[in-house]
């Protein structure tokens, strides 16, 4: 699969068979794409924690706040991305130019993590509706819990959806000369 046709193919998993073991292997495959994203200054300002069994239930009950997320609890794996702190140089880049590296440095990941795992033949969700002081108890974390993503294979028949996105005329622009 070359990257456009993963792209094509990764979507956000509702519905997991949550009789399917994920692979060691395939695992390892994505975490292995995590570890070489791109970062601010290669800090990686960021740690996850791969939550299986009763750490992944208990997880899975702190993105269901509210009847969100109901299908966490079928994922076999999630993801915890939490915070870590920047390295001085990236520390000092953020606070100059007002910029928040590491939250761009986190977004990359997930999309790593995610296209790999498309790639693997597994499926995933991003979450950002959770419960950090919950799942920071869970994962005995210090850092910030800044998403969940949900792992697995995707029950039998779960169609492809058709993707809804903007036209590309209206996510870009072409810039030749310098505006005075």
């Amino acid at each position: 699969m070359n990257f456009t046709e993963i792209a094509k193919a990764r979507q956000s998993c509702r519905s997991y068979d949550k009789e399917r073991e994920v692979e060691k292997e395939k695992l390892s495959a994505v975490l292995e794409s995590a570890r070489l994203a791109p970062s601010a200054c290669n800090g990686q300002p960021y740690h996850i924690t791969v939550c299986k069994g009763e750490a992944a239930a208990e997880v899975a009950k702190a993105v269901q706040g509210m009847g969100m997320n109901k299908f966490a609890s079928d994922a076999k794996i999630l993801l915890v991305i939490s915070e870590e702190p920047y390295v001085a140089s990236a520390a000092l880049g953020a606070k100059i130019k007002k910029n928040d590296y590491r939250s761009i440095d986190i977004g990359i990941l997930s999309a790593y993590i995610t296209a790999e795992a498309a790639a693997q033949g597994l499926s995933t969700c991003i979450l950002g509706w959770l419960d950090d002081g919950k799942i920071r108890k869970v994962c005995g974390l210090d850092g910030a819990v800044r998403l969940v993503i949900t792992l697995g294979y995707a029950k039998e028949g779960d169609p492809l959806r058709e993707k809804k996105r903007k036209p590309l005329s209206a996510l870009v622009t072409e810039c030749e000369n310098a505006v005075e």
